[in-house]
């Protein structure tokens, strides 16, 4: 019985099929998900390339780059071939990635809509698996003074206090006031909690005179607007 031939490593593929030599003679854009991937792990196993043990990783997620950002150094080392230092370095360069974007302007955002709001805090919320609570604190011109997370729970929720909210406000001098909040199951739904929550905030900001200019939920790629709901 013929034995199966092995598999040909990264080194025995043409030159220009290789990750490092591509990127070199191409340039970075003509690389797949799967070949950066590949020169991020550097190496593959006895009987696996890089580019497909990168594969294999990207398939988890049905190659879907957003829910890659959202797998931790344990999810990620249940891929044949991943360790725990190569699956640091993926976990590491998606963060990167989202500090990148959330640093392309220095000058302070102004923000005239829920989803310039939502834009701020994507980043912040959408790949968590627990929930969090924050609050985005404007100034009169409705540029964006501070973001800042005021706490954070289990899957199923956490507890945002109207007094650190309105201490932060304050402490800021912010004139407006949105809040945010995750929900990692997807789904969309303001619920009562929600609800009684907001009304508080806004009969508060009404005696602070710090208005609530909005309060999202955010799941995923997708958010909820109380404002854009008629919900104030």
């Amino acid at each position: 019985m013929k034995s199966k031939p092995k598999p040909l490593g990264i080194k025995s593929w043409a030159a220009e099929d290789r990750p490092r030599e591509k990127m070199l003679l191409k340039g970075k854009s003509a690389l797949s998900d799967a070949e950066l991937i590949a020169l991020l792990i550097g190496s593959g196993t006895g009987s696996l390339s890089a580019v497909e043990v990168a594969r294999q990783v990207l398939q988890t997620v049905e190659n879907n780059l957003h829910d890659l950002a959202r797998l931790t150094v344990k999810d990620l080392m249940k891929s044949k071939g991943i360790g725990e230092a190569k699956a640091i370095t993926i976990v590491a360069a998606m963060e990167l990635g989202r500090r990148r974007k959330e640093s392309e302007t220095n000058e302070r955002p102004k923000v005239a809509s829920s989803k310039e709001a939502y834009d701020l805090v994507r980043g912040d919320l959408m790949d968590l698996a627990h929930e969090e609570f924050w609050v985005l604190l404007f100034n009169r011109a409705n540029r964006l003074i501070k973001k800042k997370r005021v706490s954070e729970g289990g899957v199923s929720g956490t507890v945002a206090d109207p007094k650190i909210i309105f201490k932060l406000a304050l402490e800021e001098l912010a004139s407006g006031i949105i809040v945010v909040h995750n929900h990692p199951s997807g789904n969309l739904t303001a619920s009562q909690n929600d609800i009684t929550l907001t009304k508080k905030l806004k009969e508060a900001g009404k005696v602070m005179e710090v208005q609530l200019l909005d309060h999202l939920i955010v799941a995923g790629q997708k958010y909820f607007s109380f404002a854009d709901e008629g919900m104030l």
